[in-house]
């Protein structure tokens, strides 16, 4: 089995990226979460031979669900560590919520 695809270096944002970005909800609640991490999960990179790109449209990763997945993720307290440890397990019902033992 083969480690996570590379993920492209970012390109500098521009006006246009900001329009095309999905707003993001006032607060985040526990369905937001869920979305959140079947966008990550779904919208995970693949490596291409034109690069990396989106595994579910073919789009440039990160694509905009992935992107709005992790902010949502983000805003919710999980760390880039784990996020990246959703996406990796490929799991898009997955509990973002680390476990600990005797919480």
């Amino acid at each position: 089995m083969t480690g996570p695809a590379p993920v492209a270096p970012a390109r500098p944002r521009t006006d246009c990226d900001v329009l095309r970005e999905i707003p993001m909800p006032p607060y985040v609640t526990v369905e937001d979460v869920q979305f959140a991490v079947r966008a990550v999960v779904v919208h995970a990179p693949r490596a291409w031979s034109g690069g990396t790109i989106c595994r579910n449209d073919a789009s440039p990763h990160p694509c905009r669900l992935h992107v709005w997945g992790r902010r949502v993720l983000t805003l919710r307290g999980l760390p880039s560590t784990e996020i990246d440890a959703l996406v990796e397990r490929g799991d898009p019902a997955a509990d973002p919520r680390p476990y600990r033992p005797g919480a």
